[in-house]
């Protein structure tokens, strides 16, 4: 592990599967001690994440004082203060139903045998053959094309991504091909140990969207400490005046971060919170 960063940090922006929380989804008594401090310290604490808004009842206990999240790899910000299933968008970038379906047409082109399901602000919809990888049942089943057509039943509701699995290629190769195929008509990323990408629209990451955040408080890149586990990290890693990737992290986090700590199950953000409220308090 590095020593923290010279500057005093205003903002502390954590990543949660991999990260914060530990395997078991849980979050640390040490952990939720050192975010209360470093809130305590009068730094601000953002959670960033590729999680839907409706799974973040993960962390709904430990929101402190700020409340706000970055959900779906900054599609949205969010406000946690009204507990699960209350929680307010207070940004939205959505993906443009023209640029899913041209994704969603140049994947299954380039990567045949994909199945997809499509994020929604408050709705989850899928393909029938796309597997039971997440935690509830989809509200409709139907191809993408027509779970992203102008007149579908939730076409008033705005995409937050498409998810696309495939069942058979290797994750970071899926990745790759599918960045190529698709280029910029969205942003593909992933965060699942198995083949499953995350598109979002246009130039929307976890990076961007913490930026515009950081703009809003007067808040310079400098100022700001992130961490993270997965391809979907790297840009908010780079972006930050100091990243530290966890012990447990992909080799293109490793390579991006500024800094490593220990892994997610040793509480690795405690760790450097920590240290840096020790150097900085």
């Amino acid at each position: 592990m590095t020593p923290v960063f010279a500057t005093p940090p205003r903002l502390i922006a954590t990543d949660l599967d991999g990260t914060l929380l530990r395997d078991d989804k849980s979050v640390s008594p040490r952990t939720v001690a050192a975010l209360a401090a470093a809130e305590k310290a009068g730094i601000e604490i953002f959670f960033v994440t590729g999680r839907p808004a409706r799974w973040m009842d993960v962390v709904s206990d430990h929101v402190h004082g700020h409340g706000l999240a970055i959900c779906g790899n900054g599609a949205a910000v969010v406000d946690l203060h009204g507990g699960p299933g209350e929680h307010r968008f207070v940004k939205v970038r959505e993906l443009a139903r023209e640029n899913a379906l041209d994704a969603v047409r140049l994947l299954r082109e380039a990567a045949p045998g994909t199945l997809y399901a499509v994020e929604q602000t408050y709705g989850f919809y899928q393909e029938p053959d796309y597997p039971k990888l997440h935690m509830e049942i989809p509200d409709a089943l139907a191809p993408a094309e027509e779970l992203l057509a102008p007149d579908s039943q939730a076409a008033g509701e705005p995409v937050l991504k498409i998810l696309a699995y495939h069942p058979e290629l290797d994750p970071d190769a899926f990745l790759t091909l599918a960045r190529v195929a698709i280029g910029d008509r969205a942003t593909v990323t992933r965060s699942s140990p198995s083949a499953l990408l995350e598109i979002s629209g246009p130039g929307v990451s976890k990076a961007s969207t913490l930026a515009l955040c950081c703009a809003e408080r007067g808040i310079s890149h400098e100022e700001v400490v992130a961490f993270g586990d997965m391809p979907n990290d790297v840009e908010m890693l780079t972006w930050a005046g100091r990243s530290y990737a966890m012990g447990n992290a992909h080799p293109d986090v490793l390579a991006a971060a500024s800094g490593h700590t220990v892994a997610n199950n040793d509480d690795g953000v405690a760790v450097v919170i920590e240290q840096l409220l020790a150097e900085h308090g």
